[in-house]
């Protein structure tokens, strides 16, 4: 069944709908109407009229010296009351919920006090509200319920009429009769249901305008509902061109910071890989041309050439495991921490809340050189007897984010000058949209926390 989208469909639909109108007089709207109206007109017809006389008196005695003045001011007070209790009737009976009136501010002296319910514009709406519905309940009810006894009153007219003198009076043959009577009876009812609608609908059109909020206020609220909008629009559009600025940074250090490690894998590979191969070059010519001539002198050589590539070998290792570890890869952030807590010269414990798959190979990467780097620092520098690794997803965080924490005992007082390797990781985080806190108090060990959205 669709909803009622405006006060008509929901108080007076068969004003509105066709479908509506011929089950309207066993629509639940008409007997809401009826109730509302018959409840209306009594409780308007003693706290309205009350109401009505008690402002009307005592605002004529006003100019009597003012002694009117207090009891006006209460009977103000009292309109407010009324207004409140013909809301919730309103309610209750319709279905129908009036929003309240914004109260009056409260004065702190004692004649501001008096003064402030005579000055309330919603008070006064609510006495004129008890006038005026007072005639509309009583108006429409009573015609209402005319018509429907009207209606009831032809049937039994068809029932027990026939013999009386009013079918006589007619001029119409018995049957003729009771097809009008009938017809008439029909047409009573759908009016007095359509009445009936009619009259719950004006009421609460009278109450919304009366003892709701007015024009004035719905206007400020609208202006105030505004300005806080701009307001919050302004400080997400701070935010975001603070959030600008910190990514610019963020990116040209992550740019800076690829540049130096390729710089740094160059130089690696120059000194270090590239020189190995072009002594085992060497070695293994050495090695050809004694192969017939000094056969020892070439075992020799080729023992070195062996030992060569051995280094080479981890080199490019350790070479690699920088760029981005196996591990890693094949293992998960679980198993890479592991290892690098077993090749850790400090005591490192580590703890893995959970599972870890949901976070993304970015997010993971970035814990894994996150421990790395904090665990190379504590072993040259915190003078540490036991680190402890923890490794957790954030609980209740959207987007999901990984969390890395590495803590030790040693001396503290560590801090993230430029160029330093945990300057580098600020930058990494940052890079990531993560967070980096590094609580490192003198003599109470260091506490490095990173937070990197999986998403990454």
């Amino acid at each position: 069944m669709p909803q009622p989208r405006t006060l008509e469909d929901h108080v007076a639909p068969a004003l509105v709908s066709g479908d509506a109108f011929f089950r309207a007089p066993y629509h639940p709207a008409t007997w809401r109407a009826y109730a509302a109206l018959g409840v209306g007109w009594i409780w308007h017809l003693t706290a309205g009229l009350t109401l009505w006389i008690l402002v009307l008196v005592s605002a004529g005695v006003v100019p009597a010296l003012g002694v009117g003045l207090p009891l006006l001011a209460v009977c103000l007070v009292a309109a407010r009351w009324f207004g409140a209790a013909e809301r919730a009737r309103i309610a209750i009976q319709t279905g129908v919920t009036i929003p309240a009136p914004y109260p009056v501010p409260v004065a702190r002296s004692l004649w501001s006090r008096l003064w402030a319910p005579i000055r309330d514009s919603r008070a006064w709406a609510a006495t004129l509200y008890a006038f005026l519905a007072m005639f509309v309940s009583i108006a429409f009810f009573t015609i209402a319920t005319a018509l429907a006894a009207a209606a009831i009153a032809a049937v039994a007219f068809v029932a027990v009429g026939r013999s009386s003198a009013l079918a006589e009076w007619s001029g119409l043959s018995w049957p003729a009769t009771v097809v009008g009577a009938l017809a008439g009876a029909v047409v009573l009812v759908w009016a007095a249901s359509a009445l009936a609608q009619y009259g719950s609908y004006l009421m609460v059109r009278l109450a919304t305008i009366l003892l709701g909020p007015s024009a004035a206020d719905v206007a400020h609220a609208r202006a105030a509902a505004a300005e806080q909008e701009t307001r919050v629009a302004e400080a997400a559009a701070h935010t975001a061109r603070e959030r600008a600025v910190v990514l610019t940074e963020s990116r040209t250090a992550a740019v800076s910071a690829a540049d130096t490690e390729r710089r740094r894998i160059e130089r690696d590979l120059h000194d270090g890989a590239q020189q190995r191969l072009v002594a085992l070059g060497v070695e293994l010519g050495v090695a050809r041309r004694l192969a017939d001539k000094d056969p020892e002198h070439a075992v020799a050589a080729l023992e070195l050439a062996h030992r060569e590539i051995k280094e080479t070998l981890a080199e490019l290792r350790d070479l690699v495991r920088g760029i981005h570890p196996a591990v890693l890869s094949d293992r998960g952030l679980d198993a890479a921490l592991s290892a690098l807590a077993g090749r850790s010269p400090v005591p490192v414990r580590v703890e893995v809340v959970g599972d870890l798959a949901p976070a993304g190979s970015a997010a993971q990467a970035a814990a894994y050189f996150v421990v790395a780097e904090a665990l190379t620092n504590v072993a040259k520098h915190a003078g540490a007897d036991s680190v402890w690794v923890r490794a957790s997803l954030v609980p209740d965080d959207h987007p999901l984010r990984l969390r890395v924490a590495v803590c030790d005992d040693g001396r503290g007082g560590a801090e993230p000058s430029p160029g330093s390797g945990l300057e580098g990781l600020r930058g990494r985080v940052a890079a990531l949209d993560g967070t980096f806190e590094l609580d490192s108090p003198p003599g109470k060990g260091t506490r490095l926390t990173v937070e990197v959205p999986c998403a990454s």
